[in-house]
């Protein structure tokens, strides 16, 4: 590739899904122009990098109006000139600008549109796809979904305290071929769901799951087990299911409780019911188990869940924070992280953390955000750093489903060569990607 450098960077607020203010970055060089949007999350960790907000009154506070501004004059000025040659040296430039710990003074969400925008410009200037400039031209494997079908947390309307009730298709040798029987698996979901408590609750929420008036956990496991059998699948041989409970939502630091349905667990009580949802229902995904200090209680947990075949996944544990993986590493509290490009806030310290895992004999899900936009980066990310899972929601609503429509279209440009990572989710250790 002939030398480039940076014509012109510009930055829009635009609309996320949830109808909330988020970025659109352009960048131009060698007359090229990419584009990436910024997600944005509802449940978040208190570890994650800072997402500036205006905090004024338009918008009841939620504009990006000053991260904007932050790009087309303190960002624009340090970079434009300045080669594209190198994602790793401009992510640090762009650290290095901000000079906080948490990227508060540009803002990560202004930090992480030009990072996003800067590698899907290097994808175009080097004529190959954005999953191989992240990841080495390589690259093969397709992340097993995890699919968000049923919602409760912050993600619902409803009085569940997990948030996340999860659709997993291991038992697929491709991905189209998992991703068209989850299809087939949330239509039947609807019409169970319809039947036994009315149309009203076939609406979706932000991730594009269903959010029956259900409390009981093993109620809504029930229905996920119903669908699939009844769609002609098989259990444990073709689909599985997870939980995301999201549990520093639902904890009570002072009673040192947490209150699940409107009972008191305590951290032991708490600990049996998830050994009971995998042993008996078919989990093998548990996602933030315990609250996000709790890095003892995770590791307990972790190693209860390896001998029954499940995973405990960190992700308000983590936050994408290379520091605090270390912490988890070293105390063994997790057999899985997630990613989440925005709770770190550049490519290339996603990359580093991914990297860290892997080396660790760790699973890795891609994430999406609650907030999203139709930009399908995370697609070519988990392409690129060949991780074992994606979470992207629902398939349902086009800011989930554009993503899910981009790995059927990296699948088909693979062809043959394509994988699937299927069962390698949960195997023991390393899987290659």
């Amino acid at each position: 590739m002939p030398l480039c450098s940076i014509e012109e960077i510009k930055a829009l607020e635009i609309l996320d899904s949830r109808g909330n203010p988020t970025l659109r970055v352009c960048i131009k060089a060698c007359d090229r122009i990419a584009c990436s949007s910024v997600p944005s999350g509802a449940s978040t960790g208190k570890h994650e990098a800072f997402e500036l907000r205006d905090g004024e009154k338009r918008l009841r506070g939620r504009g990006v109006k000053k991260a904007v501004e932050n790009i087309n004059e303190i960002i624009t000025q340090a970079l434009v000139g300045e080669e594209i040659t190198n994602l790793r040296r401009i992510d640090e430039t762009l650290k290095s600008i901000d000079g906080t710990p948490n990227k508060s003074k540009l803002g990560a969400n202004a930090i992480l549109g030009v990072s996003m925008a800067v590698a899907r410009l290097l994808s175009e200037l080097y004529g190959i796809p954005l999953y191989a400039a992240l990841g080495g031209i390589m690259r093969r494997r397709l992340p097993t979904p995890l699919l968000n079908v049923i919602n409760g947390g912050k993600h619902a309307g409803n009085s569940m305290s997990f948030q996340e009730f999860l659709l997993i298709p291991h038992g697929f040798s491709k991905f189209s071929e998992a991703i068209w029987a989850s299809v087939e698996v949330y239509y039947t979901l609807k019409d169970i769901i319809k039947q036994k408590y009315g149309a009203i609750f076939t609406s979706v929420g932000d991730e594009g799951g269903f959010a029956p008036p259900v409390t009981d956990p093993n109620e809504a496991l029930k229905l996920l087990h119903d669908a699939v059998t009844s769609s002609g699948y098989r259990v444990e041989d073709d689909f599985s299911f997870g939980i995301d409970a999201a549990s520093s939502n639902f904890y009570n630091e002072k009673k040192g409780k947490y209150i699940v349905n409107n009972k008191e667990l305590s951290i032991d009580e708490l600990f049996e019911l998830y050994h009971t949802f995998i042993e008996s229902s078919s989990v093998r995904v548990i996602e933030d188990p315990f609250y996000e200090e709790d890095f003892g209680s995770f590791a307990l947990i972790t190693q209860e869940a390896k001998k029954l075949g499940a995973i405990i996944v960190g992700d308000d544990l983590l936050t994408t924070n290379i520091n605090r993986l270390k912490k988890a590493i070293e105390e063994r509290s997790v057999s899985a992280v997630l990613i989440k490009l925005n709770q770190i806030g550049t490519v290339s310290e996603t990359v580093d953390f991914s990297s860290l895992a892997i080396y660790n004999g760790l699973k890795r899900i891609v994430s999406h955000r609650s907030g999203e936009t139709e930009d399908t980066f995370i697609a070519d990310l988990a392409v690129a750093l060949g991780s074992e899972g994606i979470k992207t929601g629902a398939p349902a609503r086009s800011e989930r489903t554009s993503k899910y429509n981009r790995l059927l279209e990296i699948e088909s440009e693979l062809g043959i060569e394509a994988t699937y990572a299927g069962r390698d989710l949960f195997r023991s250790g390393s899987s290659t990607p």
